[in-house]
């Protein structure tokens, strides 16, 4: 009775998340009703293993292309001669692991010392170059896995933006440094740090100075890897919680380093390889659910039971007059033009649903695109030749022609029956149906028989 109970509250809180007609309008339940979403969504991508299938796929990459992703990153810092600046950051990122990961960072330091990019030769140059783009790329086709974006960027577009992220990323990254110790540094800040509040105010900024730059690395990372147009706002608040996350996730997984003897003795010199495989997973399953944070906060309408919501028939249909609905009222009111991301939003229906409709709608006639981005819809043809019916035709007429394939050994009725003919029965048509080949033969007949009819 318990267990019973237990369940029907759940399924009711899982209607509230998921099918609630009237969501709470003001704050702080909005933003209570849309963290509760989110979360359910992240809780039901983990447990259907793609963000984790994802994670363990970049780790294997991660380990076969570091060494010459920092060998190329730090090229630059090298001519300008601040790559020791660099450091700090790879030094913070293994000492989770303790001692042996201090170790890992010089060893890898080691490797990129000895790698001269400017003697490997052509051959060796482009191998280089070719890994850390495959690692980046990979990086981008897990973005746009999350963010649901079919294509991926053009080669062209892979080369320009990944290579000036790798060459001048590390750059800005240096002069922010620069900048901050340089204020922290400055008279002004000095006689501020005398005066209290200030002095306090200024030695915690100080301190999180690290942490700040780690959030603004995660927020440029969501903004920048997926193909597609991400807000700033949504993806600082990503990046925000990654970056509090991953700060939790290193004190703890050092206690667990600290308190795992136990496995260097199983595993002998094995061990710190194991943990730095366990490491680096954390690390992208932290960094990609910081990008699903993002993309359901952007997308609100994308959490549903399923991540891939299943087109029923009944789906497509309505969504289709609400969207025609929501293009035609504003253009007969003369008004400006809906985006299509704001219809997305209204209709509170996984974007993917809506583009896939938008798409077919747009390919028959009945909308079209406007505006100067060409991200506006407006109704293809005169109201007054829209119909119900058109709409309706367009939403159920099969695009792939797959439905040619059926067998014309069925009755007419079946496969070709009009509206009017939804009420037979299958008795009446196993009595009285003639098949689709039958009837067509039967049409060709009349056809020949009289020619001029």
């Amino acid at each position: 009775m318990a267990s019973f109970q237990f369940r029907e509250r759940l399924q009711a809180a899982e209607d509230w998340i998921l099918a609630n007609p009237n969501p709470p309008s003001s704050w702080p339940w909005t933003w209570l009703y849309k963290a509760g979403r989110s979360v359910y969504a992240l809780a039901r991508d983990v447990i259907s293993g793609q963000l984790t299938l994802h994670a363990m796929s970049l780790v294997y990459t991660t380990l076969l292309s570091i060494v010459p992703l920092l060998a190329l990153s730090f090229s630059v810092l090298k001519a300008l001669g601040v790559h020791q600046r660099m450091e700090p950051f790879l030094f913070q990122f293994f000492q989770p692991m303790g001692p042996q990961g201090i170790e890992v960072a010089e060893q890898i330091l080691g490797f990129v010392d000895n790698m001269k990019v400017g003697v490997l030769g052509s051959v060796g140059l482009a191998l280089l170059v070719y890994t850390v783009i495959s690692l980046l790329q990979k990086i981008e086709r897990s973005f746009n896995m999350i963010w649901r974006v079919p294509d991926m960027r053009s080669m062209a577009q892979r080369f320009s933006n990944y290579l000036s992220v790798i060459m001048v990323g590390p750059l800005l990254m240096v002069s922010a440094i620069g900048v901050s110790a340089t204020i922290f540094s400055s008279t002004f800040v000095q006689a501020l740090i005398e005066i209290e509040p200030f002095g306090s105010l200024i030695l915690v900024a100080s301190r999180f100075t690290p942490f700040f730059l780690v959030v603004g690395a995660f927020t440029f990372v969501y903004i920048f890897m997926p193909n597609t147009r991400v807000k700033l706002r949504y993806a600082f608040i990503g990046g925000l919680v990654a970056g509090v996350s991953w700060q939790a996730a290193g004190m703890l997984f050092a206690s667990f380093v600290a308190g795992s003897a136990k496995y260097a003795a199983i595993y002998s010199s094995f061990a710190i390889g194991i943990i730095l495989l366990i490491w680096t997973y954390l690390n992208w399953m932290i960094l990609l659910l910081g990008a699903s944070l993002a993309f359901y906060l952007q997308n609100p309408g994308s959490v549903a039971k399923r991540r891939q919501v299943q087109l029923a028939p009944e789906l497509q249909e309505k969504v289709a007059l609400a969207l025609m609905w929501m293009v035609s009222k504003p253009f007969s009111d003369g008004e400006p033009a809906p985006q299509q991301e704001v219809l997305e939003q209204r209709l509170r229906v996984p974007g993917e649903v809506t583009r896939g409709i938008s798409d077919k709608l747009i390919r028959a006639g009945l909308l079209s695109l406007a505006g100067r981005q060409g991200d506006q819809l407006v109704p293809g043809r005169s109201l007054d030749g829209i119909s119900i019916a058109d709409v309706m035709k367009v939403v159920r007429r099969d695009e792939d022609r797959v439905v040619e394939r059926l067998p014309l050994d069925m009755p007419f009725d079946l496969l070709q029956g009009t509206e009017e003919r939804l009420t037979t029965s299958f008795a009446e048509l196993l009595k009285a149906g003639k098949s689709v080949e039958e009837t067509l033969e039967e049409a060709e007949r009349e056809v020949v028989s009289h020619p001029g009819g």
